[in-house]
């Protein structure tokens, strides 16, 4: 079942990344389905923590973005999404190579949404699990006006 509200695709989601963070990582949208969103982010030296390994901030940054971002194309336009909560396990180190996200839904809701990011390694094993919740909001101007904002630069 297709989840996504919006028009979605790979490189819209790889410009929008420009001058942020997620540009910063090198995070870049690999994979769509009609009901997850992938990423890939190396694991060197601007990923690591002191120890030379896979910083589990780094990956808290790939989790939250995924999931943050498919929940936004998860809504109408006069909603948008932040993130509530996320907690992660990181089960596996990594000093080098590549980590891909997966970001799938475990509930869609009116006012929330929860979201399942795994970070895998090349091999397809589990490097860190995610759990997201997102808070689902309307935009001011929907709220006292039921016009979507496009609607209402359009006119």
């Amino acid at each position: 079942m297709k989840i996504w509200k919006r028009d979605i695709n790979l490189d819209r989601l790889n410009q929008t990344s420009q001058n942020t963070l997620i540009e910063h990582l090198h995070i870049k949208y690999s994979q769509l389905g009609d009901d997850y969103i992938c990423a890939t982010m190396p694991v060197c030296h601007f990923t690591h923590q002191p120890l030379g390994m896979l910083h589990g901030g780094a990956s808290v940054v790939l989790a939250e973005t995924l999931g943050s971002v498919a929940a936004n194309f998860c809504v109408a336009e006069d909603s948008y999404c932040v993130g509530l909560d996320i907690n992660a396990n990181h089960v596996r180190a990594m000093r080098s190579g590549t980590v891909t996200g997966k970001a799938t839904p475990i509930h869609l809701g009116v006012s929330t949404q929860v979201w399942q990011i795994n970070i895998t390694d090349e091999r397809d094993r589990l490097v860190c699990t995610s759990r997201l919740t997102i808070a689902v909001k309307k935009h001011r101007a929907a709220r006292s006006n039921p016009m979507t904002a496009s609607q209402m630069t359009s006119e």
